[in-house]
């Protein structure tokens, strides 16, 4: 670090601050490996995936890469001033005024030099880690900065764990909400399903009925205009039951129609029944005429 025109004493300072910014990026990226595995151990379990649930599992990803990645970044400028403002607070003591070149802390020489510096630094840092029997780093001073610092890994890494196994338990409930929601889905298509089958077959059933009804009813009355009457009275008694067979059937109609309407006021079919019922009345009402001129002329 010579050529940066520090001391022992500031060389040591700014080692220390190299490894605690070093432990911390150490740290997110184990976070964000950690997102990936939980991706790979929750949402990886079939063997084939659609375009859209693909889609959905990277862009889930992404959001939460990003956020560890931004929390980092937002973190490490934070730090940053709190390191200036422990430096400023030092030269104010001292009534000095400390200036800083921001164009600066672009210089690639420089960055590249103190890259270098850093990678020397942690190859010795291991070294000494590899001879020592101490399964913790040895505190750089008196403050204590890496017991602490590995306090808060420890900390950190419970945390992490804890809501590790909390998303995996809400990842659990969701899916098994969704299964739960397709069963129910697949169950209301089929009981739909059949009750149109059924539906369908009453109304069948509905119509060919009134059908027979009304060619009975035809026949019925053919019938009586083609039969010679022996009297007057035996043709009156004919058209008194014809009358009472129109009424009757009218009745039949009326009451269906009515049944029809309250079955199929919600189906495609309705209004195509309707006219066919209104055809059928016009039907009955010619009838009705035929007969009424049939008496006049008797």
């Amino acid at each position: 670090m010579a050529e940066f025109g520090f001391n022992e004493h500031h060389q040591n300072e700014v080692i220390s601050y190299m490894r605690f910014a070093r432990s911390k990026r150490v740290l997110r990226l184990k976070t964000i490996d950690t997102c990936f595995e939980e991706l790979k151990d929750s949402r990886l379990v079939e063997e084939t995936f659609t375009v859209d649930e693909v889609r959905e599992m990277l862009e889930g990803l992404q959001a939460v890469v990003g956020g560890e990645v931004e929390t980092e970044l937002i973190n490490t400028a934070h730090t940053n001033v709190l390191l200036l403002r422990q430096l400023f607070s030092q030269a104010d003591k001292f009534f000095l005024r400390l200036q800083t070149d921001i164009s600066e802390l672009e210089n690639r020489e420089l960055l590249e030099k103190v890259a270098e510096f850093e990678k020397t630094d942690f190859k010795t840092t291991n070294k000494v880690n590899q001879e020592s029997s101490k399964p913790r780093l040895v505190p750089l001073n008196e403050g204590g900065v890496s017991e602490l610092l590995n306090k808060e890994i420890t900390r950190l890494q419970e945390e992490n764990e804890k809501l590790k196994s909390r998303l995996r338990n809400l990842e659990s409930q969701a899916m098994n909400v969704l299964d739960e929601k397709t069963r129910a889905e697949r169950a209301l298509k089929d009981l739909q399903k059949v009750q149109g089958d059924q539906q369908g077959a009453t109304r069948e059933q509905d119509l060919s009925s009134l059908e027979s009804t009304v060619a009975a009813l035809k026949e019925d009355y053919e019938r009586t205009l083609n039969v010679n009457a022996a009297s007057q009275k035996d043709l009156q008694q004919n058209l008194v039951s014809a009358k009472h067979d129109l009424l009757r059937v009218q009745e039949q109609l009326a009451m269906a129609e009515k049944e029809l309407d309250k079955k199929f006021q919600q189906t495609a079919a309705y209004r195509n029944m309707k006219e066919i019922l209104t055809k059928k009345n016009e039907q009955i009402k010619e009838i009705r005429k035929r007969l009424q001129r049939y008496e006049s002329d008797e």
